[in-house]
């Protein structure tokens, strides 16, 4: 089968960061779907994991862990799929990824997609999806009920994209996310943001500045060691911060005397870990299809690079590297 892998860490530059390569067909086990892949979509794991992840001497690396594709095969203990059914997934770290023409996935993670997007616009959306979904509702335990002020640092990006609009649609928060340029502005306002503040000046003023003294709950994505002090400065005592990226040294200390809870989140959690709760991904997927379905939640697709080849993802991971990517990029066919 076809697939874009690599097998040096290189830059991005590289004629051979990533490469066009014929590998076997995976094998499916018990509780997997073979899936043959239509689209696939792009994250800031994959340049992580390209830049400091050098295989073994002699195998190839498969990354890519966001997948719309069509079911080809059934492992035996599989239930509720069978070939045919289009889904979408984020998949396992600790397995190979899913840029290439056929791939294994555990069904327990993996959902019925949305009859009403096409395979490009469902892909766009599973990893982010589950990252600001945990985030919400398992980190931070919110609810439909939920009140206060939410504040999303890096809100315009993939997982911000669609942490704004699941939290206007499912809990009764005020967001407000931040951006630094007029199109990622707006693009959050059109996604249900309340306000927009600009992280490129202090956080805390600016918060004020857009009408809200304080935040209960903070939710920074990127860059959280540079906006830390901010963040002690704006969250309401007895407030909750969670993050996802991966500070060099983060001192929590100052929250202590605010008594604000720190929460991380790793969608890769429960599949690396095969976790008691694993197929949780799978449900919350399944339910993330409805409400794109009933026009709640829309894709966060950015833009389509074209089909699924080295070329193309060299290019997606150059745009996500320079730090200036909008919503998702998305790759589709081979």
């Amino acid at each position: 089968m076809k697939a874009v892998a690599y097998q040096q860490s290189l830059p991005i530059d590289a004629a051979n960061a990533l490469v066009d390569v014929e590998l076997p067909v995976p094998v499916a086990g018990e509780h997997d779907l073979l899936v043959a892949v239509r689209a696939i979509s792009v994250n800031p794991v994959d340049t992580k994991v390209r830049r400091g992840v050098t295989p073994a001497a002699g195998e190839w690396k498969v990354l890519g862990w966001d997948v719309a594709g069509e079911v080809v095969g059934v492992g035996a203990a599989v239930r509720g799929f069978a070939p045919g059914d289009r889904v979408w997934y984020a998949g396992s770290i600790a397995r190979p990824g899913g840029n290439s023409e056929l791939h294994a996935v555990d069904a327990r993670i993996a959902a019925k997609m949305p009859s009403t997007v096409d395979f490009a616009q469902a892909a766009a959306l599973p990893l982010t999806a589950i990252t600001a979904w945990e985030i919400l509702f398992d980190r931070l335990g919110l609810h439909a009920a939920s009140t206060g002020t939410l504040l999303v640092i890096g809100a315009a990006g993939g997982v911000g994209s669609i942490l704004v609009q699941l939290a206007r649609q499912l809990t009764g928060l005020t967001v407000v996310g931040t951006a630094s340029r007029a199109e990622t502005r707006d693009w959050l306002l059109d996604l249900g943001a309340h306000a927009v503040v600009d992280h490129g000046a202090p956080l805390a003023a600016g918060l004020r500045a857009a009408g809200y003294a304080e935040a209960d709950y903070v939710v920074s994505l990127n860059q959280s060691e540079q906006h830390f002090a901010e963040v002690v400065e704006l969250i309401a005592p007895q407030g909750k911060f969670a993050l996802i990226d991966d500070p060099a040294s983060l001192d929590i200390v100052p929250l202590k005397r605010k008594s604000v809870s720190v929460h991380w989140e790793f969608m890769f959690t429960r599949p690396l870990f095969a976790t008691a709760d694993l197929a949780r991904q799978g449900e919350l997927l399944a339910e993330l299809a409805r409400l794109v379905d009933d026009g709640r939640v829309r894709t966060t697709l950015a833009a389509n690079l074209g089909r699924i080849d080295a070329a193309n993802l060299r290019r997606a991971h150059a745009l996500i590297e320079s730090g200036k990517a909008r919503g998702k990029l998305v790759l589709a066919g081979f």
